[in-house]
C-alpha cells in the first residue's frame, strides 16, 4: 500500500509570519513607502489618548480599506473575512496568527463618524501621489470607477487631478458600502453633514 501523505494541518511548527510572506509581495512594496509619520500626525486630533480605553490603530483601519482597494474587493464585511485568514493582510496590518482583526464596523465607523469626509479623501489623495512619485502606479493609464482614461505623459495637472477623482471615488464607494449595511439594520443613511452619534453602522 502507498505511503499517502500525512495529515499536517495540526502540526505545530515555530515560525513567525515575516517568513511566511514572499519578499516580492506587493503588501512589502507598499509596507516601504508608507508614510507613518504623516498618517499619525493627521489622525492624532481625532483621537483622546487620555480618556477612554485605547482604541484600534487608525493606521490599520487605513491598511484594511487598502487592501480592499488594491485586491478590489467588493465589500469591507469581504475584506475583514479575507483577512482573517491571509497570512500576507495580517502581516501588512502586523497582525500575529491569533491576534482579533478589527470588525468591518470599525473601519466603517472611523471613516464615515470620526474622521470627516474631506480627511479619508485627503489620505487616499496622499496615498495615491506616493505611489506614482514613487513608480509604483503607471500613470499613463488611468482607471476610475471602470472607466478607462488615456492620460497625456507627464502631465502633472492631469495626474493631481485623476487622483483627487480617484481619492473621492474610493470614499464615495465606502460611504455607499456603509448606508448599505446601515439599511439592513434599519438604520438611517450617514450623509456627510450628518451628526447622527451612533456607535456603528
Amino acid at each position: 500500500m502507498e505511503n499517502w501523505k500525512k495529515d499536517a494541518r495540526r502540526e505545530v511548527v515555530m515560525i513567525d509570519i515575516d517568513a511566511l510572506v514572499p519578499q516580492d509581495h506587493l503588501l512589502r512594496k507598499v509596507e516601504r513607502v508608507m508614510d507613518y509619520e504623516w498618517l499619525y500626525e493627521r489622525l492624532s486630533p481625532y483621537y483622546n489618548h487620555e480618556v477612554g480605553r485605547h482604541g484600534t490603530d487608525p493606521v490599520v483601519l487605513i491598511k484594511m480599506v487598502l487592501i480592499q482597494h488594491l485586491y478590489g474587493i467588493p465589500s469591507l464585511r469581504q475584506t475583514y473575512q479575507r483577512i482573517q485568514d491571509s497570512m500576507a493582510y495580517r502581516w501588512f496590518l502586523g497582525y500575529g496568527l491569533l491576534d482579533n482583526i478589527p470588525h468591518f464596523a470599525t473601519v466603517s465607523y472611523a471613516f464615515c463618524k470620526r474622521f470627516p469626509p474631506e480627511l479619508a479623501t485627503e489620505i487616499f489623495e496622499h496615498i495615491l501621489n506616493k505611489a506614482l512619485n514613487l513608480r509604483m502606479v503607471d500613470p499613463s493609464v488611468v482607471f476610475i470607477d471602470g472607466t478607462h482614461i488615456k492620460a497625456s505623459a507627464n502631465k502633472k495637472k492631469f495626474q493631481k487631478e485623476q487622483v483627487k477623482k480617484a481619492a473621492k471615488v474610493y470614499e464615495e464607494q465606502l460611504r455607499e458600502e456603509v448606508n448599505a449595511e446601515r439599511e439592513k439594520l434599519g438604520k438611517k443613511p450617514i450623509e456627510e453633514d450628518d451628526d447622527d452619534s451612533g456607535q456603528y453602522p
